[in-house]
Protein backbone atom coordinates (compact mmCIF):
# COMPACT_ATOMS: atom_id res chain seq x y z
CA UNK A 1 0.00 0.00 0.00
CA UNK A 2 1.32 3.62 -0.19
CA UNK A 3 0.91 6.22 2.04
CA UNK A 4 -1.10 8.97 1.86
CA UNK A 5 0.39 10.73 4.78
CA UNK A 6 3.98 9.72 5.79
CA UNK A 7 7.46 10.33 3.59
CA UNK A 8 10.79 8.97 3.79
CA UNK A 9 11.21 10.08 7.12
CA UNK A 10 7.75 10.77 8.97
CA UNK A 11 5.70 13.44 8.00
CA UNK A 12 7.34 17.10 7.18
CA UNK A 13 5.44 20.26 5.91
CA UNK A 14 5.03 24.06 6.14
CA UNK A 15 3.53 24.95 9.67
CA UNK A 16 -0.36 25.73 9.27
CA UNK A 17 0.02 24.20 6.05
CA UNK A 18 -1.84 20.63 6.08
CA UNK A 19 -1.21 18.24 7.62
CA UNK A 20 1.27 20.28 9.42
CA UNK A 21 -1.89 21.94 11.71
CA UNK A 22 -2.94 21.84 15.35
CA UNK A 23 -6.20 19.65 14.41
CA UNK A 24 -4.06 17.17 12.34
CA UNK A 25 -1.69 16.58 14.83
CA UNK A 26 -3.70 16.05 17.75
CA UNK A 27 -5.55 13.26 15.51
CA UNK A 28 -2.08 12.12 14.25
CA UNK A 29 -1.24 11.44 18.43
CA UNK A 30 -4.53 9.93 18.91
CA UNK A 31 -4.15 7.74 15.53
CA UNK A 32 -1.06 6.69 17.06
CA UNK A 33 -2.27 5.81 20.57
CA UNK A 34 -4.76 3.40 19.01
CA UNK A 35 -2.37 1.72 17.21
CA UNK A 36 0.26 1.47 19.92
CA UNK A 37 -2.70 0.49 22.79
CA UNK A 38 -3.50 -2.95 20.09
CA UNK A 39 -0.41 -4.24 21.88
CA UNK A 40 -1.32 -3.40 25.04
CA UNK A 41 -0.19 -1.22 27.89
CA UNK A 42 1.05 2.08 26.02
CA UNK A 43 3.69 4.19 27.28
CA UNK A 44 4.97 7.32 23.98
CA UNK A 45 8.10 9.49 24.56
CA UNK A 46 7.78 13.03 23.06
CA UNK A 47 10.76 14.98 22.19
CA UNK A 48 11.12 17.98 19.56
CA UNK A 49 14.05 20.28 18.54
CA UNK A 50 13.93 24.27 19.53
CA UNK A 51 11.70 25.43 16.87
CA UNK A 52 9.21 27.87 17.91
CA UNK A 53 5.94 25.33 16.67
CA UNK A 54 7.11 22.74 18.53
CA UNK A 55 5.21 23.95 22.29
CA UNK A 56 1.77 23.75 20.03
CA UNK A 57 2.81 20.58 18.40
CA UNK A 58 4.09 19.12 21.60
CA UNK A 59 0.47 19.85 23.22
CA UNK A 60 -1.42 18.70 20.34
CA UNK A 61 -0.03 15.33 20.39
CA UNK A 62 -0.44 15.27 24.30
CA UNK A 63 -4.30 15.96 23.65
CA UNK A 64 -4.42 13.07 21.05
CA UNK A 65 -2.65 10.16 22.80
CA UNK A 66 -4.00 10.95 26.08
CA UNK A 67 -7.17 10.87 24.63
CA UNK A 68 -6.32 7.14 23.01
CA UNK A 69 -5.25 6.22 26.81
CA UNK A 70 -1.54 6.40 25.83
CA UNK A 71 0.96 7.42 28.97
CA UNK A 72 2.99 10.16 27.89
CA UNK A 73 6.34 10.99 28.77
CA UNK A 74 7.95 14.63 27.66
CA UNK A 75 11.54 15.18 26.98
CA UNK A 76 11.86 18.90 25.88
CA UNK A 77 14.58 19.98 23.45
CA UNK A 78 16.45 16.66 22.81
CA UNK A 79 18.32 15.57 19.32
CA UNK A 80 16.55 13.38 17.80
CA UNK A 81 18.93 10.08 18.30
CA UNK A 82 18.23 10.63 21.89
CA UNK A 83 14.65 9.96 21.32
CA UNK A 84 15.42 6.67 19.97
CA UNK A 85 17.75 6.09 22.99
CA UNK A 86 15.25 6.94 25.71
CA UNK A 87 12.74 5.22 24.22
CA UNK A 88 14.66 1.87 24.45
CA UNK A 89 15.92 2.41 27.76
CA UNK A 90 12.30 3.95 28.88
CA UNK A 91 10.97 0.02 27.70
CA UNK A 92 8.35 2.27 25.71
CA UNK A 93 5.99 1.45 23.04
CA UNK A 94 7.38 4.39 20.69
CA UNK A 95 8.95 7.21 20.52
CA UNK A 96 7.87 10.49 18.74
CA UNK A 97 10.25 13.62 17.58
CA UNK A 98 8.82 17.25 16.27
CA UNK A 99 10.95 18.07 14.04
CA UNK A 100 12.19 19.55 10.39
CA UNK A 101 15.57 18.13 11.03
CA UNK A 102 17.57 20.84 8.51
CA UNK A 103 14.96 22.57 7.86
CA UNK A 104 14.07 26.88 8.54
CA UNK A 105 11.84 27.13 11.94
CA UNK A 106 8.40 27.75 9.39
CA UNK A 107 8.89 23.84 8.83
CA UNK A 108 8.10 21.28 11.56
CA UNK A 109 7.39 17.40 11.37
CA UNK A 110 6.46 14.35 13.38
CA UNK A 111 8.78 11.53 12.90
CA UNK A 112 8.11 8.20 15.33
CA UNK A 113 10.90 5.59 16.57
CA UNK A 114 9.44 1.82 17.61
CA UNK A 115 10.11 0.34 21.14
CA UNK A 116 13.57 -0.89 19.45
CA UNK A 117 14.69 2.61 18.77
CA UNK A 118 14.10 2.66 15.24
CA UNK A 119 11.66 3.42 12.46
CA UNK A 120 7.95 2.12 12.58
CA UNK A 121 7.45 -0.86 10.63
CA UNK A 122 5.85 -0.30 7.53
CA UNK A 123 2.24 -1.92 9.35
CA UNK A 124 2.26 0.06 12.02
CA UNK A 125 2.56 3.51 9.66
CA UNK A 126 -0.24 2.35 7.86
CA UNK A 127 -2.55 1.08 10.21
CA UNK A 128 -1.94 4.64 12.25
CA UNK A 129 -2.77 6.29 8.40
CA UNK A 130 -6.14 3.92 8.39
CA UNK A 131 -7.15 5.11 12.08
CA UNK A 132 -6.23 9.04 10.89
CA UNK A 133 -9.39 9.08 8.46
CA UNK A 134 -11.48 6.92 11.41
CA UNK A 135 -14.02 9.37 13.36
CA UNK A 136 -12.17 9.96 16.48
CA UNK A 137 -13.28 8.81 19.88
CA UNK A 138 -12.25 9.41 23.66
CA UNK A 139 -12.06 6.68 25.92
CA UNK A 140 -13.59 6.48 29.35
CA UNK A 141 -12.18 9.12 31.53
CA UNK A 142 -10.86 6.47 34.15
CA UNK A 143 -8.40 5.29 30.73
CA UNK A 144 -6.87 8.46 30.20
CA UNK A 145 -3.41 8.56 29.62
CA UNK A 146 -1.60 10.43 31.74
CA UNK A 147 1.05 13.31 31.31
CA UNK A 148 4.82 13.65 33.07
CA UNK A 149 7.65 15.41 32.15
CA UNK A 150 11.35 13.09 32.36
CA UNK A 151 13.25 15.88 34.27
CA UNK A 152 16.70 13.54 34.30
CA UNK A 153 16.61 13.29 30.29
CA UNK A 154 19.48 15.47 29.22
CA UNK A 155 21.91 14.11 31.74
CA UNK A 156 20.86 10.37 30.74
CA UNK A 157 21.47 10.89 26.64
CA UNK A 158 25.39 12.41 27.73
CA UNK A 159 26.07 9.63 29.78
CA UNK A 160 25.13 7.21 27.17
CA UNK A 161 27.15 9.03 24.66
CA UNK A 162 30.33 9.52 26.96
CA UNK A 163 30.15 5.57 26.88
CA UNK A 164 30.90 5.22 23.60
CA UNK A 165 34.20 6.09 23.70
CA UNK A 166 36.81 3.50 25.57
CA UNK A 167 37.73 4.84 28.85
CA UNK A 168 41.42 4.70 27.77
CA UNK A 169 40.67 7.95 25.38
CA UNK A 170 40.64 11.46 26.77
CA UNK A 171 39.59 14.41 24.37
CA UNK A 172 42.32 16.53 26.67
CA UNK A 173 44.64 18.63 24.40
CA UNK A 174 42.12 18.88 21.90
CA UNK A 175 40.78 22.40 21.36
CA UNK A 176 37.26 21.84 19.37
CA UNK A 177 34.30 24.32 17.79
CA UNK A 178 31.01 23.38 18.09
CA UNK A 179 28.24 24.51 15.72
CA UNK A 180 24.82 23.47 17.78
CA UNK A 181 22.79 25.18 14.98
CA UNK A 182 20.59 26.57 17.37
CA UNK A 183 19.18 23.68 17.51
CA UNK A 184 18.12 20.33 19.71
CA UNK A 185 22.06 19.60 20.52
CA UNK A 186 22.37 23.24 22.48
CA UNK A 187 22.89 21.88 25.79
CA UNK A 188 23.71 18.16 25.74
CA UNK A 189 26.53 18.40 22.98
CA UNK A 190 28.97 20.84 24.62
CA UNK A 191 28.46 18.96 27.97
CA UNK A 192 29.62 15.44 26.36
CA UNK A 193 32.71 16.71 24.46
CA UNK A 194 34.04 19.35 27.62
CA UNK A 195 33.07 15.89 30.68
CA UNK A 196 35.63 14.31 28.06
CA UNK A 197 38.71 16.76 28.68
CA UNK A 198 38.20 18.76 25.44
CA UNK A 199 38.20 22.77 25.38
CA UNK A 200 35.04 23.64 23.44
CA UNK A 201 34.41 27.10 22.16
CA UNK A 202 30.47 26.94 21.50
CA UNK A 203 28.71 28.84 18.43
CA UNK A 204 24.84 28.69 17.61
CA UNK A 205 23.75 27.73 21.22
CA UNK A 206 21.32 30.56 21.99
CA UNK A 207 17.93 29.29 20.11
CA UNK A 208 15.10 31.45 20.33
CA UNK A 209 12.56 29.17 18.52
CA UNK A 210 13.03 31.23 14.81
CA UNK A 211 17.11 30.83 14.39
CA UNK A 212 17.42 27.46 14.43
CA UNK A 213 19.43 26.49 11.00
CA UNK A 214 20.01 29.84 10.31
CA UNK A 215 22.54 30.86 8.47
CA UNK A 216 24.52 27.76 11.23
CA UNK A 217 24.88 24.62 11.63
CA UNK A 218 25.78 21.11 8.44
CA UNK A 219 23.74 23.04 6.20
CA UNK A 220 25.79 26.26 6.36
CA UNK A 221 29.01 25.87 7.72
CA UNK A 222 30.87 29.38 6.90
CA UNK A 223 30.56 30.95 10.56
CA UNK A 224 32.26 27.13 12.13
CA UNK A 225 34.67 27.68 9.17
CA UNK A 226 35.76 31.06 9.76
CA UNK A 227 35.55 30.34 13.77
CA UNK A 228 38.50 27.37 13.83
CA UNK A 229 40.64 28.88 11.45
CA UNK A 230 40.23 32.59 14.11
CA UNK A 231 40.66 29.92 16.91
CA UNK A 232 43.48 27.70 15.60
CA UNK A 233 41.37 24.88 16.54
CA UNK A 234 42.14 21.54 16.33
CA UNK A 235 39.10 21.00 14.16
CA UNK A 236 35.10 22.13 14.12
CA UNK A 237 31.93 20.02 14.10
CA UNK A 238 28.62 21.57 12.91
CA UNK A 239 25.73 19.43 13.97
CA UNK A 240 22.31 20.19 12.11
CA UNK A 241 18.89 21.29 13.68
CA UNK A 242 18.05 18.02 15.11
CA UNK A 243 21.25 16.22 15.77
CA UNK A 244 21.18 13.39 13.92
CA UNK A 245 23.73 14.89 11.29
CA UNK A 246 27.15 16.29 11.61
CA UNK A 247 29.72 17.86 9.47
CA UNK A 248 33.86 18.50 10.41
CA UNK A 249 36.30 21.11 9.44
CA UNK A 250 39.52 20.89 9.22
CA UNK A 251 42.19 22.92 10.88
CA UNK A 252 42.54 25.38 7.50
CA UNK A 253 38.73 25.90 7.56
CA UNK A 254 38.24 23.15 5.21
CA UNK A 255 34.71 21.05 5.51
CA UNK A 256 34.59 16.99 5.75
CA UNK A 257 31.50 15.91 4.89
CA UNK A 258 30.28 12.38 5.40
CA UNK A 259 31.83 10.56 3.42
CA UNK A 260 35.19 11.49 4.73
CA UNK A 261 33.49 10.70 8.12
CA UNK A 262 32.47 7.76 7.23
CA UNK A 263 35.98 6.29 5.70
CA UNK A 264 37.56 7.41 8.81
CA UNK A 265 35.46 5.55 11.17
CA UNK A 266 35.78 2.22 8.94
CA UNK A 267 39.36 2.83 8.58
CA UNK A 268 39.96 2.40 12.34
CA UNK A 269 37.33 -0.12 12.63
CA UNK A 270 38.85 -2.31 10.11
CA UNK A 271 42.58 -1.56 12.06
CA UNK A 272 41.44 -2.98 14.86
CA UNK A 273 39.17 -5.54 13.81
CA UNK A 274 36.18 -4.47 14.81
CA UNK A 275 34.27 -3.66 11.56
CA UNK A 276 31.65 -6.16 11.05
CA UNK A 277 30.91 -6.69 7.42
CA UNK A 278 31.29 -3.67 5.43
CA UNK A 279 29.86 -0.24 4.64
CA UNK A 280 26.29 0.91 3.18
CA UNK A 281 26.34 4.61 1.65
CA UNK A 282 24.44 5.92 -0.44
CA UNK A 283 23.86 6.59 -4.70
CA UNK A 284 24.68 9.93 -3.24
CA UNK A 285 28.21 8.62 -1.78
CA UNK A 286 31.38 9.72 -3.70
CA UNK A 287 33.38 7.89 -5.67
CA UNK A 288 36.23 8.12 -4.10
CA UNK A 289 34.66 6.80 -0.95
CA UNK A 290 34.00 3.16 -2.95
CA UNK A 291 37.20 3.41 -4.96
CA UNK A 292 39.30 4.30 -1.15
CA UNK A 293 37.42 1.93 1.03
CA UNK A 294 38.35 -0.42 -1.52
CA UNK A 295 41.79 -0.17 -1.40
CA UNK A 296 41.63 -1.31 2.33
CA UNK A 297 40.26 -4.26 1.34
CA UNK A 298 36.81 -3.02 2.61
CA UNK A 299 33.30 -4.13 0.68
CA UNK A 300 31.06 -1.28 -0.09
CA UNK A 301 27.45 -1.34 -1.38
CA UNK A 302 25.02 1.74 -2.04
CA UNK A 303 21.24 2.28 -0.66
CA UNK A 304 18.74 4.33 -1.82
CA UNK A 305 19.19 8.02 -0.24
CA UNK A 306 17.87 8.24 3.06
CA UNK A 307 18.59 6.71 6.15
CA UNK A 308 15.43 4.20 6.29
CA UNK A 309 17.01 2.97 3.21
CA UNK A 310 20.59 2.62 5.00
CA UNK A 311 19.50 1.13 8.25
CA UNK A 312 17.50 -1.22 5.97
CA UNK A 313 20.46 -2.40 4.20
CA UNK A 314 22.27 -2.58 7.72
CA UNK A 315 20.23 -4.76 9.19
CA UNK A 316 19.51 -7.04 5.91
CA UNK A 317 23.28 -7.27 5.67
CA UNK A 318 23.64 -7.51 9.29
CA UNK A 319 26.55 -4.52 9.42
CA UNK A 320 27.24 -1.83 11.51
CA UNK A 321 28.35 1.26 10.22
CA UNK A 322 26.88 3.33 6.84
CA UNK A 323 25.83 6.69 6.24
CA UNK A 324 25.18 9.73 3.48
CA UNK A 325 27.78 12.46 2.62
CA UNK A 326 24.73 14.90 3.76
CA UNK A 327 26.66 13.71 7.69
CA UNK A 328 24.09 11.20 8.68
CA UNK A 329 25.58 8.03 9.60
CA UNK A 330 24.89 5.22 11.83
CA UNK A 331 27.27 3.09 13.93
CA UNK A 332 25.09 0.45 14.98
CA UNK A 333 27.73 -0.86 17.00
CA UNK A 334 26.52 1.76 19.62
CA UNK A 335 22.80 3.06 18.36
CA UNK A 336 20.17 2.36 16.46
CA UNK A 337 19.85 5.75 14.06
CA UNK A 338 22.03 8.37 13.05
CA UNK A 339 23.41 10.35 15.69
CA UNK A 340 25.54 13.21 14.87
CA UNK A 341 27.25 13.47 18.29
CA UNK A 342 27.95 9.40 18.56
CA UNK A 343 29.21 9.54 15.30
CA UNK A 344 31.60 12.56 15.80
CA UNK A 345 32.68 10.71 18.81
CA UNK A 346 34.27 7.48 16.98
CA UNK A 347 35.89 10.22 14.91
CA UNK A 348 38.02 11.67 17.47
CA UNK A 349 38.37 8.48 18.75
CA UNK A 350 39.79 7.18 15.91
CA UNK A 351 41.90 9.83 15.80
CA UNK A 352 43.66 9.73 19.12
CA UNK A 353 44.22 5.98 18.58
CA UNK A 354 46.35 7.20 15.52
CA UNK A 355 47.76 10.14 16.88
CA UNK A 356 46.53 11.96 13.40
CA UNK A 357 44.47 15.06 12.47
CA UNK A 358 41.95 15.12 10.25
CA UNK A 359 43.83 15.56 7.17
CA UNK A 360 46.05 12.98 7.93
CA UNK A 361 43.62 10.21 8.48
CA UNK A 362 42.07 11.26 4.61
CA UNK A 363 45.38 10.38 3.19
CA UNK A 364 43.71 7.64 1.53
CA UNK A 365 40.79 9.10 0.01
CA UNK A 366 40.63 11.05 -2.67
CA UNK A 367 37.40 12.29 -4.03
CA UNK A 368 35.91 12.53 -7.73
CA UNK A 369 34.56 16.21 -8.74
CA UNK A 370 30.71 16.09 -7.34
CA UNK A 371 28.45 19.12 -8.04
CA UNK A 372 24.82 18.69 -6.62
CA UNK A 373 22.44 21.37 -7.70
CA UNK A 374 19.18 21.74 -6.49
CA UNK A 375 15.62 22.34 -8.27
CA UNK A 376 12.60 24.00 -6.99
CA UNK A 377 9.73 21.84 -7.93
CA UNK A 378 6.73 23.78 -9.11
CA UNK A 379 3.47 22.75 -9.56
CA UNK A 380 2.40 18.67 -10.09
CA UNK A 381 5.15 18.26 -12.98
CA UNK A 382 6.93 15.05 -12.37
CA UNK A 383 10.64 16.27 -14.70
CA UNK A 384 12.40 12.71 -13.89
CA UNK A 385 9.70 11.67 -16.86
CA UNK A 386 10.30 14.03 -19.03
CA UNK A 387 11.93 12.85 -22.29
CA UNK A 388 13.82 15.84 -22.44
CA UNK A 389 15.37 15.70 -19.18
CA UNK A 390 16.14 11.91 -20.04
CA UNK A 391 17.58 13.02 -23.04
CA UNK A 392 20.12 15.51 -21.29
CA UNK A 393 20.94 12.42 -19.18
CA UNK A 394 21.40 10.18 -21.29
CA UNK A 395 23.88 12.64 -23.24
CA UNK A 396 25.99 13.04 -20.32
CA UNK A 397 26.61 9.75 -19.45
CA UNK A 398 27.51 8.87 -23.34
CA UNK A 399 30.18 11.85 -22.50
CA UNK A 400 31.61 10.99 -19.61
CA UNK A 401 31.34 6.84 -19.94
CA UNK A 402 33.03 4.82 -17.25
CA UNK A 403 34.70 8.17 -16.14
CA UNK A 404 31.02 9.57 -14.54
CA UNK A 405 28.00 8.93 -13.13
CA UNK A 406 24.31 11.02 -13.25
CA UNK A 407 21.73 10.73 -10.83
CA UNK A 408 18.40 13.05 -10.22
CA UNK A 409 16.01 12.57 -7.71
CA UNK A 410 13.35 14.17 -5.77
CA UNK A 411 13.72 15.32 -2.33
CA UNK A 412 12.10 12.77 0.27
CA UNK A 413 11.54 16.24 2.61
CA UNK A 414 11.44 19.28 0.20
CA UNK A 415 10.02 20.09 -3.27
CA UNK A 416 12.87 20.04 -4.73
CA UNK A 417 14.68 17.35 -7.58
CA UNK A 418 18.58 17.20 -6.97
CA UNK A 419 20.98 16.87 -10.10
CA UNK A 420 23.72 15.04 -8.90
CA UNK A 421 27.09 14.74 -11.34
CA UNK A 422 30.42 12.91 -10.71
CA UNK A 423 33.58 11.96 -12.21
CA UNK A 424 37.21 12.40 -12.87
CA UNK A 425 37.08 15.37 -14.66
CA UNK A 426 35.76 18.84 -12.52
CA UNK A 427 35.11 21.03 -15.76
CA UNK A 428 33.06 18.31 -17.84
CA UNK A 429 31.45 17.58 -14.31
CA UNK A 430 30.17 21.22 -13.64
CA UNK A 431 29.14 21.63 -17.58
CA UNK A 432 27.36 18.59 -17.56
CA UNK A 433 25.31 19.45 -13.84
CA UNK A 434 24.60 22.66 -14.90
CA UNK A 435 22.82 21.78 -18.59
CA UNK A 436 21.11 19.18 -16.78
CA UNK A 437 20.05 21.15 -14.20
CA UNK A 438 18.52 23.78 -16.71
CA UNK A 439 16.47 21.25 -19.02
CA UNK A 440 14.66 20.11 -15.08
CA UNK A 441 14.14 23.93 -14.42
CA UNK A 442 12.81 24.84 -18.13
CA UNK A 443 10.28 21.77 -17.53
CA UNK A 444 9.18 23.15 -14.01
CA UNK A 445 9.02 26.54 -15.13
Amino acid sequence: MSRKYFGTDGIRGLVGEFPITPEFVQKLGWAAGRAFRRQGVCKVLIGKDTRISGYMFESALEAGLSAAGAQVLLLGPMPTPAIAYLTRTFQAQAGIVISASHNPYHDNGIKFFSGLGVKLPDDIELSIEELIDAPMTVVDSAELGKVSRVVDAAGRYIEFCKSSVSSSITLSGMKIVLDCANGATYKVAPSVFRELGAQVVVLADQPDGLNINAGCGSTHTQALRDAVVAQQADLGIAFDGDGDRVLMVAPDGREIDGDELLYIIARDLKRRDKLQGGVVGTLMSNLGLELALQALDIPFVRAKVGDRYVMAELQAREWQLGGENSGHLVCCNHTTTGDGIIAALQVLQALKRADETLDQALVGLTKCPQVLINVRLKGEIDPLLNSAVQQAVATAEASMGARGRVLLRKSGTEPLVRVMVEGSDAAEVQQHAEQIAQVVENVCA
